[in-house]
């Protein structure tokens, strides 16, 4: 149908201030894939994309770019196994736990260096 319109995914925008600790939290400890990065120079801010299955994330050190401390909702499948292989590599700054939620899920909720809260939910219907 001409004109018809079709929304995609939203992408959140997440502030990073520093690269190795969030290289570190998001692919060492959670499993995220680095799709791509971008600097304008060698010593400018880094602008990347980030995935885990379906789940893309932008990471931006550019001030502006995303708020410190922004939570987000991410729906899963398999969050008991995703939380076994994670907790398994003994990551130093987090030891998240499972909980029951009241809106019909379970949640598991990461803060990753710059503050910014990733909850992990899985719909106990699903």
């Amino acid at each position: 149908m001409a004109g018809m319109t079709k929304s995609l995914p939203a992408i959140p925008i997440l502030r990073s201030f520093d690269e190795d600790r969030t290289r570190a939290f998001y692919q060492g400890f959670l499993d995220f894939t680095v799709d791509w990065e971008h600097r304008f120079s060698p010593d400018a801010p880094l602008y990347m994309q980030i995935s885990l299955g379906e789940t893309k994330l932008h990471i931006s050190e550019h001030h502006g770019d995303g708020v410190p401390g922004s939570a987000i909702f991410v729906p899963i499948v398999g969050l008991r196994a995703y939380h076994a292989r994670i907790t398994a590599k003994n990551y130093p700054n987090m030891r998240p736990g499972i909980v029951d939620t009241p809106w019909n899920t379970w949640l598991m909720q990461v803060t990753d260096p710059s503050g910014n809260k990733l909850n992990f939910n899985e719909y106990k219907d699903a």
